[in-house]
């Protein structure tokens, strides 16, 4: 049942947060994950597992943390300054939750059922090509194949998966930080932090305190609604003029509470709210919708509400990034696209 998943997952990173008692109980398996991740990044460094280069630059954006932390709105940012520098970007992704294994190119036609929600997310509001697979590698070179114009690629995601040689590497994190510090499931950490990364951009105020590793930035950027919500039809409506009217918001996301909060914060009055797991499959869970209520979702979860609900209201999320992180970033770029590593084969 989606509700107790969801209640469980609360409770489990609500136990992220401190080292206590549900924290240590799960403890002995964390060090039996560290030494799984370990063994895997010796792995790539002696070779004895091979990472496939691409020939373009490839910059990957991700995260050490379980759940969203805003990776998928900071690819999106990316790909929008990399468009307005002159660059021409393409974006590869897991496309976490579809029913297909095989690599696939993100269209109009697309469904989340195919290539799940965030890479039409990114399709819909970046304008570049993407494309999803298990392998990235395998993604990326047929992204590159379809339009060989592409010449810098962005891995929604993707700091573990080493199988994808990489120029430069983001980490991403939200007002959470590293919680407590321990690696899955005593706490929320997929690998050890502080990691190499070039750029460390929070999404989230208040900004947690992190440790850098050698070498990396420190950038905050701000999160903000959008001022429209969008129907099914493409008809919009502006989020004031919302104020006054019973609400319903609903979210399938990593943390649907901070959806909610935002939506308060803009004075709307929600009567109702529906937080359910990441990537929720909302035909589970449709005879929970109210029928007479207004729905508010986010943008990610609008394509699989809309089929049930076409008056849905789907919101947007601004990312508000410095300049000074995209300046470091052009930095990157430019030397790394001024010399090139030799790319291998997929």
């Amino acid at each position: 049942m989606p509700s107790l998943r969801a209640a469980l997952e609360h409770g489990l990173r609500a136990a992220w947060n401190r080292r206590g008692v549900t924290a240590r109980a799960l403890w002995p398996l964390a060090q039996l994950n560290a030494l799984a991740v370990a063994w895997r990044k010796a792995g790539y460094r002696s070779g004895r597992l091979a990472a496939t280069r691409l020939p373009v630059s490839v910059i990957v954006v991700g995260n050490v943390v379980a759940g969203g932390a805003g990776k998928t709105p900071t690819t999106l940012a990316i790909a929008t300054h990399l468009k307005s520098a002159g660059w021409r970007p393409g974006i590869v992704s897991r496309g976490y939750g579809r029913r297909s294994g095989a690599v696939l190119e993100v269209t109009s036609q697309s469904t989340p059922d195919d290539v799940g929600d965030e890479p039409l997310l990114l399709h819909r509001r970046a304008a570049v090509p993407v494309f999803v697979g298990h392998q990235r590698a395998q993604a990326g070179a047929a992204l590159l194949a379809a339009h060989p114009d592409v010449d810098v690629l962005l891995c929604d995601d993707g700091l573990q998966h080493l199988a994808l040689a990489r120029d430069i590497e983001i980490g991403v994190f939200d007002a959470r930080g590293v919680g407590n510090g321990w690696l899955l499931p005593a706490g929320p950490l997929r690998e050890p932090w502080p990691r190499p990364v070039d750029l460390v951009l929070t999404t989230e105020e208040p900004a947690p305190v992190l440790a850098l590793p050698a070498g990396a930035t420190l950038h905050h950027a701000k999160r903000a609604l959008g001022q429209l919500a969008t129907r099914a039809d493409g008809q919009t409506v502006a989020l004031a003029d919302l104020k006054g009217t019973p609400l319903t918001a609903v979210a399938g996301i990593a943390r649907p509470e901070a959806f909610f909060a935002m939506l308060r914060a803009q004075g709307l009055n929600l009567t109702q709210t529906l937080a359910l797991p990441d990537h929720a499959d909302f035909v589970a869970v449709s005879a929970s919708l109210p029928v007479r209520t207004l729905l508010l979702c986010t943008e990610k979860d609008a394509p699989k509400l809309w089929r049930l609900r076409p008056d849905a209201l789907a919101v947007t999320l601004e990312l508000d990034v410095p300049t000074t992180f995209f300046r470091i970033l052009d930095a990157l770029l430019a030397r790394v696209a001024a010399s090139p590593p030799e790319p291998t084969s997929t």
